[in-house]
C-alpha cells in the first residue's frame, strides 16, 4: 500500500472532528431531554437504542410494555427516549423510555387539565386508600371513593381496561396526579338522565329491572336512570321489607308517581296499578259491626289487624281487655293470630280504622253491677294493698276497692290497713258499682252497725243537753275528753272553755279532771260530738235570770245567782230544755214599772254582799273548782255594780 493510499484511508484528526460535527448538526442532545432513537438490536430483555451519539444506550424491554401487556418492539423501530447522561463509565448513553413517556404524558395531561378535558388510562394496581392508574406513562392515584357512583365490592372487571378519567389535581414538581372515574360517570349519567327524564311523564306505566334493595325500598333501573320504589308504594297492605315483593334482577311494571325536574329523582309505585281498597271503606265496615282479621304487627301501643288485603285497623292497647291494664299487647294476642274485632271508628280521609277486641267479650263490670246491688255482701281475696286502701278480687277478673275510711269504725285507716296482707280472704259490702267508670266501691266496716250512731241513739244526745266529761288530752287548741256513762269522745275548743276570755286556757285543766258542759253539735257524718263550757255558763245565767230575777224586784245578779245555786244545791237543777227555752224566749217586761222602795244604800249593799258570799261558799262545797271560780267572779261583779 502506498503512502497516498494510506492517507486517504485514515483521515486526519481535523477531518474526523469535522465529520463528527457534521453528523451531529441539527440534533438537540442535551442531558435531561427527550430524544429520538432507533432500535438497532434486541438482546434478551434489553433493547439497544442508537440516538445518534456514535454510541448506543441500553433500555429494558419492560419500559416499552404497557400495564398488563408485553412489550411490542422490533429492530428498526423509532422510539422516544429520555437522555439522562451522554456517556457513562462504560462509554454508553444512559437512556429511559419510562421517563420519556412520563415527560410526554405530563405535558399532554397539563394541557388537558387546563382545558378540563377527560383523559384515558388504565387501573393497574391496588394501593392503600385506592388504586394506581397509568395515564400513558404518567402514574396517577385514584381514591376508592372516586371509583364509582356507588360503592362497589369487586373492582376486578375494571382492572387493566382503558377507560376515561377526570383529573382532579396535578403537581408536576411533586409528581402527584389525582384522578376520578366517578366524575365522568356522574356527568355521563346526568346527560343520560336529562334525556330520559325528558321522555317520561307522571302517571306513565313502564317496565324496569330491580337494581338494588334497601330497608326502605328498591331502586328500579328504567334504562339509564334509576327510580325509587318506596316500601309504602309496593302494596296496599303492610309490607315489612321490600324483599317480600321484589328481588334483585326482577323485571317489574311500575307507575311513575312523581318526577322532580331539579333533582331528577323519580318516585315509582306498584300498588297504584291496582284499585284502592279504601274506596267506600265506611260502607264496607260500619261502626259497631264485627269482623275477623289477622294480626299483622304488634307494637307497644297496640296491634294492627288486617281485615282484607290493603286494609288494616288498629286495636289500641286500651281496647284489648276489660281487666288487664298497663300490659303489653303481645301478652294478650300474637302475630298471625286470627281475632274477632268490633269497628269503633272509621276515618277514610286519614285511612284509619279503630278496632276493639274487648267489645267482642262480655263486660265484667256490667255483669257485676247487674248482679250485685248496693248493700250486697261479697267475698274475695286481697290482691293488692296501697296507701289509700285494699283491692279485693271479684268474679270476672275485676277488682273492688275498700278505701281506708271504710275499713274500721274506730281505728284509723293506717292502723286498720296494717291488719291485712295479700291473699287474705275478706268479706265486704258493695257500696257502689259504676260500670261506666269501671269502679266498684266496697266497705268492710259496713258489715257491722256504726257504734257512734248506736251510742248517740242510746244516750239520746242532742244539742243543748248537759253532760259530764273527763279530760283525756290537753292540747293548745282545746281539750279532748270522753263523755262519762257514754262510749263517746268529745272535743272542747279553746274558745268554748269559758265565757271569760282570760279563762280560755287549756292548761287550766289536767288529764283525768271532770267538768260539765253542754252538747253544741252532734255530727253523724264526721262521727263527732262537740261540747262547750261557755255555752253551759251562758245557759245557766239566762236560766237564773229567767227564774229568779225581774226588773221590778231590784235584785242584783248576785242575788239571782245565789238563789240559783241554792236551788241547785237542793237538787232542783234546771232542765237543759228549760235553759234553751230561757235562752230563746226572754222574760216579758211588766206593763208598768213600779218604783223601787227607798232604802239605805249602804245597808242594802252590805246585806246583799253578805248573803251572796254565804250562798257562794255553800255552793262551792258541792261544785267543781272551776264552777266556784266562775260564780265568785259573777258575785263580785254584781257587788261592785251595786256599790
Amino acid at each position: 500500500m502506498t503512502e497516498s493510499q494510506t492517507s486517504i484511508a485514515q483521515p486526519s484528526l481535523d477531518e474526523f472532528t469535522a465529520l463528527l460535527e457534521e453528523s451531529l448538526a441539527g440534533k438537540a442532545l442535551e442531558e435531561g431531554s427527550v430524544v429520538k432513537g432507533a432500535v438497532v438490536s434486541i438482546e434478551k430483555d434489553v433493547a439497544i437504542i442508537d440516538v445518534g451519539l456514535k454510541t448506543e444506550g441500553r433500555v429494558a424491554l419492560r419500559e416499552f410494555a404497557l400495564p398488563g401487556r408485553p412489550a411490542e418492539l422490533a429492530v428498526g423501530d423509532e422510539v422516544d427516549v429520555y437522555l439522562e447522561r451522554v456517556e457513562n463509565a462504560a462509554g454508553e448513553a444512559v437512556l429511559s423510555r419510562e421517563k420519556a413517556r412520563r415527560e410526554e404524558s405530563w405535558t399532554r395531561l397539563e394541557e388537558k387539565y387546563k382545558a378540563n378535558e377527560k383523559v384515558e388510562g388504565q387501573i393497574f394496581n391496588r394501593v392503600k386508600g385506592g388504586f394506581t392508574v397509568d395515564l400513558d406513562g404518567a402514574v396517577a392515584f385514584l381514591p376508592g371513593s372516586q371509583v364509582d357512583i356507588r360503592p362497589i365490592r369487586d373492582v376486578g372487571p375494571l382492572m387493566n381496561t382503558p377507560q376515561p378519567f377526570q383529573i382532579l389535581k396535578m403537581d408536576r414538581r411533586r409528581g402527584n396526579i389525582v384522578v376520578s372515574r366517578r366524575a365522568v360517570l356522574e356527568e355521563t349519567r346526568a346527560e343520560k338522565r336529562s334525556e330520559i327524564v325528558g321522555r317520561l311523564e307522571e302517571g306513565q306505566v313502564i317496565e324496569g329491572v330491580v337494581k338494588n334493595i334497601t330497608d326502605y325500598g328498591a331502586f328500579i333501573d328504567l334504562g339509564g336512570i334509576d327510580g325509587l320504589l318506596h316500601v309504602t308504594d309496593m302494596a296496599w297492605r303492610r309490607v315489612n321489607h321490600p324483599s317480600e315483593i321484589v328481588n334483585v334482577g326482577d323485571t317489574v311494571k311500575v307507575q311513575i308517581i312523581r318526577i322532580n325536574i331539579e333533582t331528577q329523582r323519580i318516585s315509582l309505585g306498584i300498588k297504584q296499578l291496582e284499585s284502592d281498597p279504601w274506596d267506600g271503606i265506611a260502607a264496607k265496615y260500619p261502626v259497631e259491626s264485627r269482623f275477623k282479621g289477622l294480626v299483622t304487627n304488634i307494637t307497644d301501643y297496640g296491634a294492627f289487624v288486617e281485615l282484607e288485603p290493603g286494609v288494616e285497623g288498629l286495636i289500641h292497647v286500651s281496647e284489648m281487655s276489660w281487666t288487664k291494664k298497663n300490659i303489653h299487647p303481645g301478652k294478650i294476642i300474637s302475630t298471625s293470630q286470627e281475632v274477632e274485632v268490633q269497628v269503633l271508628e272509621v276515618d277514610p280521609d286519614k285511612r284509619r280504622i279503630s278496632l276493639g277486641l274487648k267489645q267482642t267479650q262480655e263486660n265484667p263490670w256490667i255483669v257485676f253491677a247487674g248482679s250485685h246491688e248496693a248493700g250486697a255482701i261479697i267475698e274475695g281475696q286481697v290482691r293488692n294493698i296501697t296507701e289509700f286502701g285494699l283491692f279485693v278480687g271479684l268474679d270476672g277478673g275485676i277488682d273492688g276497692m275498700v278505701h281506708l275510711s271504710d275499713i274500721d269504725w274506730a281505728k284509723s285507716g293506717e292502723e286498720a290497713l296494717a291488719e291485712f296482707k295479700k291473699g287474705d280472704t275478706v268479706k265486704a259490702v258493695v257500696l257502689e258499682a259504676d260500670s261506666d267508670k269501671e269502679r266498684i266501691s266496697l266497705g268492710i266496716k259496713q258489715l257491722t252497725a256504726d257504734p257512734f250512731e248506736g251510742a248517740v241513739s242510746s244516750a239520746n244526745l242532742k244539742k243543748g243537753m248537759r253532760v259530764t266529761c273527763e279530760v283525756t288530752a290537753v292540747m293548745d287548741n282545746g281539750l279532748e275528753a270522753k263523755l262519762l256513762d257514754h262510749d263517746l269522745t268529745t272535743f272542747v275548743r279553746r274558745s268554748d272553755l269559758s265565757r271569760d276570755r282570760s279563762e280560755q286556757r287549756p292548761d287550766r285543766f289536767a288529764v283525768g279532771e271532770k267538768f260539765d258542759a253542754v252538747v253544741s253539735q252532734v255530727d253523724v257524718k264526721t262521727r263527732r260530738v262537740s261540747t262547750s263550757i261557755k255555752a253551759m255558763e251562758i245557759a245557766e245565767e239566762k236560766d237564773a235570770v229567767a227564774q229568779y230575777g225581774s226588773t221590778d224586784s231590784g235584785a242584783s245578779l248576785g242575788d239571782i245567782l245565789g238563789a240559783a245555786l241554792n236551788k241547785a244545791k237542793d237538787g232542783d237543777e234546771p232542765d237543759a230544755s228549760e235553759e234553751v227555752a230561757a235562752e230563746e224566749a226572754p222574760a216579758e217586761e211588766p206593763a208598768e214599772k213600779p218604783k223601787p222602795k227607798r232604802t239605805t244604800k249602804a245597808k242594802t249593799t252590805k246585806a246583799k254582799a253578805a248573803k251572796d258570799e254565804a250562798a257562794a261558799d255553800e255552793a262551792a262545797a258541792d261544785e267543781p273548782a272551776k264552777d266556784k271560780a266562775a260564780k265568785d267572779k259573777a258575785a263580785e261583779a254584781d257587788a261592785s255594780s251595786e256599790e
